[in-house]
């Protein structure tokens, strides 16, 4: 699943921004990159502490983050942001 995100900036809100930065696109893109390897760090962090500590998983760890992400949100043990929210508004 890809998805595109737009945002909207009005005019005097533009003017703003361009006071500081050069180029808007390329600012959101890179705090959106930014964020994504920040993101990574974390995921990849936690879930290779948990796959090591767990007694259950005998499988290899993938290298490569593609892999590492498929064997990480196949598992029953694995909930989105939002689901682990959910769960602790429950609880």
């Amino acid at each position: 699943m890809a998805i595109t995100v737009t945002i909207t900036i009005d005019d005097t809100d533009e003017k703003v921004l361009l006071n500081d930065l050069l180029d808007i696109n390329a600012w959101c893109q890179s705090a959106i990159d930014g964020k994504k390897n920040n993101c990574w760090k974390r995921m990849q962090s936690e879930w290779t502490t948990k796959l090591m500590n767990d007694d259950s998983f005998t499988d290899s760890i993938p290298s490569n983050k593609a892999d590492f992400v498929t064997l990480v949100t196949a598992r029953d043990d694995y909930k989105t942001r939002a689901e682990r929210d959910a769960a602790s508004e429950l609880g």
